[in-house]
């Protein structure tokens, strides 16, 4: 199940952060961002665990995906695919019309995932990744 991600689910998230991202964000971050009206944060729920959340910020008419992330256990399975299409549509339905990515050049997956739901790429940032530093593809969806 796909729903907004609440308060309680702030712990778990940021867990699931630590265990994908090597600069993960930290727990207060996540808490103070999910209170803010431009955030829109996604968790992916199953039989009580969270195996899966997204992000969005909102700026303007247009939003930056934030972390995707999907539990190590539970990748495959078209669950990230699954939170990027609900991103789109929620965001989609508060009028944002354009949607925007970085992610590593290297993340052959998602990549795939991004591309499949409409993603192009438009540019890369040389070195935006650390730990290790590696380039980032920018991806554009653009619903005009």
């Amino acid at each position: 199940m796909i729903r907004p991600m609440t308060e309680a689910d702030v712990s778990e998230v940021a867990e699931l952060e630590q265990n994908t991202f090597t600069t993960p964000w930290s727990e207060q971050s996540l808490r103070e961002s999910l209170g803010k009206v431009d955030y829109l944060f996604l968790v992916c729920e199953e039989q009580g665990t969270i195996v899966g959340y997204g992000g969005l910020l909102r700026v303007g008419d247009e939003a930056d995906l934030l972390d995707i992330a999907v539990a190590e256990g539970d990748r495959g399975r078209g669950i990230g695919t699954a939170i990027v299409a609900e991103l789109l549509r929620r965001g989609r339905a508060l009028g944002i019309r354009a949607f925007t990515l970085e992610v590593r050049v290297s993340n052959c997956e998602a990549l795939h995932v991004y591309e499949k739901l409409g993603f192009t790429r438009e540019g890369l940032r040389k070195e935006f990744y650390e730990k290790p530093r590696e380039d980032a593809a920018i991806l554009w969806l653009r619903t005009d």
